[in-house]
């Protein structure tokens, strides 16, 4: 089943607010998770995984500020 989240075009500053906003629900959530884990393996990998989601929210806004035209945004969940 598929769920289809973004599709079309934006401004810059809209598309960096959607996406920022998306990655800081995910974050929010691994946060979430370590706060309530005591395994130590499963900490260091949602640690890992926020410090990827930021670097690559980064990059990017990096890339959406360097277009001068809309920017196309598509984001499919597909649950199986």
């Amino acid at each position: 089943m598929n769920l289809q989240l973004i599709q079309g075009q934006f401004s810059a500053g809209d598309a960096i607010d959607i996406l920022t906003k998306m990655v800081e629900v995910k974050i929010k959530f691994h946060e979430a998770k370590i706060l309530s884990q005591l395994n130590e393996e499963d900490i260091k990998m949602r640690e890992n995984r926020i410090k990827q989601l930021q670097k690559e929210l980064v990059e990017i806004r990096n890339f959406i500020t360097s277009k001068e035209a809309k920017i196309e945004i598509r984001s499919l969940v597909q649950v199986e």
